[in-house]
């Protein structure tokens, strides 16, 4: 009996010491992996995306996560990236607000507030960061009203505070002064006229050509052009587009300034930036264009896709 009991607590002895030498694998293990992490997330500002989580693969492959690991709030720095991230701004703002976790949804105000500082000190992008301001206004209207559902992360003060400081942001923008420039050298409108219009054909936005139209008489007539507002409707439409929406003027010739602006509220217009994220199809890493990352491709840069505002937000949906 001596003898088993003791062949026993050696049995015993020997699971436990092989247990503890495998936590403490998975530990280092883990803490290795950690590091890794933490490394590549804030020094090389690259995530790794999958479906799902399993068993094997715990991951943050959450909109939040990799809002808050992609380097958005340097992004909007970069006169590339900007009318990127301002476009992610308000797919999120539009409709995945509830999909980000409470520091993912701070860090989304903390990223809008410098955008918003941002346009006060260089005066630009001023209507398309006031659209921006009220989309995210009304969706927080119909989301504080269900707060009783959970459907925001936080004390409904918070909220309410968060939403006063848009408002207050949108005072600020409609109190911009725009500053004339004290340099005196050559402007637009000293340019060739060929070279003015052929400027305004790389708007594309229609309301900035109207906009620019009133400055002075000679640029009412050339945002009048026909055939720059025919080559802004082929730019962001396609043929079967425009075929559905003709419309004449009283001399019988097809109005393009009008049936621009008719397209725009039927069809959502083309989306072109500077610079994109961009998703590895071999591993699935997703990164800024120009951005290294990890890869054990022969020919990484074939392998890469960028990424729509859009496709990112997609990514996400599983």
């Amino acid at each position: 009996n001596s003898y088993c009991w003791k062949e026993e607590f050696n049995k015993e002895n020997i699971f436990h010491n092989l247990n503890c030498d495998v936590a403490a694998k998975k530990r280092k293990k883990d803490q290795l992996n950690n590091k890794t992490r933490i490394q590549y997330f804030h020094q090389e500002k690259w995530i790794y995306v999958h479906k799902g989580s399993t068993k094997e693969r715990h991951g943050y492959c959450t909109l939040g996560e990799a809002f808050n690991r992609l380097d958005f709030s340097n992004a909007i720095l970069d006169s590339r990236r900007f009318n990127y991230v301002v476009r992610l701004l308000e797919l999120i703002a539009k409709s995945q607000l509830t999909s980000l976790s409470g520091i993912a949804q701070k860090n989304f105000m903390n990223i809008l507030e410098k955008v918003v500082q941002k346009v006060l000190e260089d005066q630009q992008n001023i209507r398309l960061i006031k659209e921006l301001l009220q989309t995210l206004y009304m969706s927080l209207c119909t989301l504080v009203q269900s707060v009783g559902k959970s459907v925001l992360v936080g004390n409904i003060n918070m909220w309410v505070y968060r939403m006063e400081m848009i408002l207050h942001w949108q005072q600020q923008l409609n109190n911009i002064q725009i500053t004339k420039p004290d340099f005196k050298g050559m402007t637009f409108t000293d340019l060739p006229l060929c070279l003015q219009l052929d400027i305004m054909q790389r708007l594309s936005d229609g309301r900035d050509i109207v906009s620019l139209g009133q400055v002075t008489p000679s640029l009412q007539v050339l945002s009048e052009d026909r055939l720059l507002w025919k080559k802004l409707c082929h730019y962001h439409f396609t043929d079967r587009q425009i075929r559905k929406r003709l419309i004449l003027s009283d001399k019988g010739h097809l109005d393009w300034k009008k049936m621009y602006f008719k397209l725009v509220r039927c069809y959502p217009r083309k989306e072109q930036y500077g610079d994109t994220l961009q998703l590895c199809r071999h591993c699935h890493i997703l990164s800024w264009k120009g951005t290294d990352h990890p890869c054990t491709a022969n020919n990484p840069e074939s392998c890469l896709t960028a990424l729509s505002p859009q496709d990112f937000i997609n990514l996400f949906r599983f």
